[in-house]
């Protein structure tokens, strides 16, 4: 039997809804918002968010934003969407303006 590798695209973009990873890779914009997403809710990170320090919070909402204007890949981005919206929520306005 083959052990277990981590597929990060599959692993952090497959809801449990729909347990089907899409086929296809990523487009560009997802694959950078696979980097930026997971990034800003773990550390040293995720403290400077909880900081509300404002150059993590413009990072978060400039996300949360690329992930509402992405017309393509809606699958992954949706997933994106909520692996950061309780931060969103908490700590910022959705308009870039600290809570």
């Amino acid at each position: 039997m083959e052990p277990h590798r981590p597929r990060p695209v599959p692993d952090l973009t497959t809801d449990d809804r729909d347990p089907d990873p899409d086929p296809g890779p990523p487009t560009p914009a997802i694959r950078r918002l696979l980097t930026e997403c997971p990034d800003l809710v773990t550390d040293p990170l995720i403290y400077d968010v909880e900081d509300r320090d404002p150059a993590a919070l413009a990072r978060l909402l400039a996300a949360d934003q690329a992930l509402r204007d992405q017309s393509e890949d809606r699958h992954r981005a949706g997933a994106l969407a909520a692996l950061i919206a309780n931060l969103v929520d908490t700590y910022g306005t959705g308009d870039g303006r600290p809570v």
